[in-house]
């Protein structure tokens, strides 16, 4: 059984028992997250797609923690103006485990 669900702008393909790292949520380590945007779910080879979202379905999560990612480099260049410019990004995110997913 899998389901599609949606959260901070991005689709991710979840089974329960998965660790997925996604885009930073407000919740404490521990702590169990729902999530109701939920856009397909399989169950036993039968697919369910939603129009956009399936009812009444709900994937149900536990935080693990909290972190960042590696640095990625942000080095913008214009040849021959002397214009040389460096930053780096942290892009932060949670890290959950998949518990349960209801339909």
């Amino acid at each position: 059984m899998y389901a599609v669900i949606e959260t901070g702008g991005k689709q991710y393909k979840v089974q329960e028992g998965d660790v997925v790292f996604i885009e930073k949520l407000d919740a404490d380590d521990g702590a169990t997250v729902n999530f109701d945007k939920v856009l397909a779910v399989s169950n036993e080879g039968n697919v369910t797609f939603g129009k956009p979202l399936v009812e009444n379905a709900s994937v149900s999560a536990k935080v693990l923690g909290q972190g960042k990612n590696k640095k990625i480099i942000v080095f913008k260049f214009k040849p021959k103006k002397n214009y040389r410019r460096k930053t780096g990004h942290r892009q932060p995110y949670t890290k959950v485990q998949i518990e349960k997913i209801s339909v």
